[in-house]
């Protein structure tokens, strides 16, 4: 962790304020979901959107923020004045249903790989230990038999049945060693599923968690917060005038530039923050055992110190200028209330962005 982070950094809120804090956040939350409904019933009457399920659940989650990609292309739409007809409804629909699916059979099949492969190892195992026990007790046996061939003379035939046995006992210990060499093979066939298993929790260009481990990650801090009475906040931020960036420098320096702010997240992270891409450049970040106001001066110093920073286009020697973000925060009241939070933290960066970007807003 950045050792110029303030000393209340991570540490605990005071046990008297809990109760008062919690009723203040469920409140919030449901102002929150009544102004969302607000938001989707003006909409729908706005544009005239019949009211089907799936019609419904592409709307809140653009209006919501739960669909970060969608609800900038419903703005793009909305502000370039094109109708949002059943057609395009229904496309974006099966856009997410597609995306859904592909996410959950990637997933399904690690799933599936990882079973076999844990059944095989099983299996595998059991054959090896069974087999070199055979392997003793024949061994065992042969030399009882070679011992009584020579005591009977070459004329009893005890000798032909002593090659064939060694010959079986050689086939068993080939049998043996290919087991050995089959477990290995899969350990490391495990290993790589492992790999491929966490490589999907990331986003490849920044190294950050991407937005599916964020979600997880959501699910499971919310769970944990609720269980230990403590609070939990969510950050969103979004790089200002990041198009400008590119359009100046160009794309890659525009990744490189993502990078960067990726590192500077990641620094002040470590045990006490959570931070993910959640997609283009928009940055989300969990803060446990943080209310509101916690939160909010945490990913403010983020910001503030980012915002010193002198980055520089290394192909042109050309500066990028001050690099800022806007941020808003919300806190989750609840485990049910975390896709609500996560809505409003979306919706409080909206408002840092209409007001003048360069800030964060806490909802």
């Amino acid at each position: 962790m950045d050792a110029s982070l303030p000393a209340s950094f991570g540490s605990d809120q005071s046990a008297g304020d809990t109760g008062s804090d919690f009723d203040e956040s469920r409140n919030r939350a449901r102002e929150g979901r009544g102004e969302l409904m607000q938001r989707v019933s003006e909409f729908v009457l706005k544009h005239d959107v019949a009211l089907t399920g799936s019609n419904l659940s592409t709307v809140v989650a653009a209006l919501s923020g739960s669909d970060s990609g969608l609800a900038r292309t419903f703005a793009a739409r909305e502000i370039a004045q094109e109708p949002f007809s059943q057609g395009w409804l229904d496309e974006m629909a099966r856009s997410r249903s597609r995306e859904d699916e592909r996410k959950g059979s990637v997933e399904e099949l690690i799933d599936r790989v990882e079973s076999s492969l844990n059944k095989f190892a099983e299996t595998a195992q059991t054959a090896e230990v069974e087999t070199s026990e055979h392997r003793g007790a024949i061994d065992a046996q042969i030399t009882q038999l070679a011992e009584n061939a020579v005591a009977a003379g070459p004329q009893s035939g005890l000798d032909r049945l002593v090659d064939l046995s060694r010959v079986m006992l050689e086939r068993i210990v080939q049998i043996e060693e290919a087991m050995k060499k089959s477990q290995a093979e899969t350990a490391t066939l495990k290993e790589n599923l492992a790999e491929a298993r966490a490589e999907a929790n990331v986003d490849h260009l920044t190294r950050l968690p991407n937005r599916r481990s964020f979600e997880t990650e959501l699910k499971r801090a919310a769970e944990l917060a609720d269980a230990k009475g403590e609070p939990l906040s969510i950050g969103f931020c979004d790089v200002d005038h990041f198009k400008k960036i590119n359009d100046t420098h160009g794309h890659d320096a525009g990744d490189r530039v993502l990078v960067a702010i990726a590192r500077t997240l990641q620094s002040y992270a470590g045990k006490h923050c959570f931070a993910a891409r959640h997609g283009g450049e928009e940055f989300a970040l969990l803060f446990p055992n943080a209310g509101l106001d916690k939160a909010k001066a945490r990913l403010d110093k983020i910001r503030i110190d980012l915002g010193k920073r002198q980055m520089i286009n290394r192909d042109t020697g050309q500066s990028f200028g001050k690099i800022t973000f806007s941020g808003g925060v919300s806190e989750v009241a609840n485990p049910d209330d975390a896709r609500h939070a996560l809505a409003r933290a979306d919706a409080a960066l909206y408002k840092a962005k209409e007001g003048g970007r360069d800030q964060v807003i806490a909802e």
